[in-house]
């Protein structure tokens, strides 16, 4: 039903309909976090729970119901089933719970992301993160915008550039490293973050640069970058253009997101 989609896309219909499903993901995980459940490992290492599937579950069944026919490409069941050989022109790209090993250590910062990819590029997105009941959007009309659950949207919008920037990096990376890095982007100092919430912190106007060197999923960073880029931030590959998507096996290279 790509005429639907279309039209809620143009309407902004389809962002209340995208923040809607990703919260009600949400309220799927928090009976998992911090219960102690059985976490299991993927073929490439990275843990998975019952809470990823549940919410993978509920996205894809909403989504498919208002818009059938639509190709998802969400990270569960890209493992389960095996990622497709292409993406369509236009496609969802979905991680159910951005940030699992942090979910796992009782951590707040895991996300649900909810992407639409048309033509190569995010062109809608939601980033909800259940332990702070916050979801951040791009917005009808253009802009970007948060709530906390229930609550009225407001917008946000990236900060201009302070004398002393400060960057936000993957905890997988040294401290020497992440210094090294930061001060790359013109930051002088630098935090530890987790999942994409670090898009979001970014199109807050809180920090000033993730800059990521190792491979990442597009799933990882569709809806972030939908959402930072919306509030007036760029998110780019090393040769300055902007990360693009559906690239082979869905995987990104090396990039930089920025805030003014």
């Amino acid at each position: 039903m790509t005429e639907r989609l279309t039209a809620d896309l143009a309407s902004g219909e389809l962002l209340d309909t995208l923040a809607e499903i990703a919260e009600a993901a949400s309220q799927v995980i928090l009976p998992y976090w911090r219960a102690g459940g059985e976490v299991f490992t993927k073929a490439d290492d990275s843990p998975v729970t019952l809470a990823d599937q549940a919410a993978e579950r509920l996205i894809l069944a909403r989504l498919e119901a208002l818009y059938p026919g639509v190709q998802a490409v969400a990270e569960e069941q890209s493992e389960a089933e095996g990622k497709p050989d292409r993406a369509a022109d236009r496609f969802w790209l979905i991680d159910p719970l951005d940030g699992t090993r942090g979910f796992v250590q009782g951590k707040e910062s895991f996300t649900v992301n909810i992407a639409l990819i048309e033509a190569r590029k995010p062109v809608a997105g939601v980033v909800s993160a259940p332990a702070t009941a916050t979801t951040w959007r791009t917005g009808p009309g253009g802009g970007a915008q948060m709530r906390r659950f229930g609550e009225a949207w407001r917008t946000i919008r990236v900060r201009n550039r302070p004398d002393e920037g400060v960057a936000l990096l993957s905890h997988s990376v040294t401290d020497e490293e992440a210094t090294r890095l930061a001060a790359r982007h013109g930051c002088t100092r630098w935090q530890g973050t987790d999942s994409s919430l670090k898009f979001c912190l970014l199109a807050e106007g809180r920090f000033d640069a993730y800059p990521r060197t190792g491979p990442t999923s597009e799933w990882d960073t569709a809806a972030g970058q939908a959402v930072l880029e919306a509030a007036g931030g760029r998110v780019l590959a090393p040769d300055g253009s902007p990360l693009l998507y559906a690239k082979p096996g869905f995987v990104n290279g090396p990039f930089v997101a920025l805030g003014g």
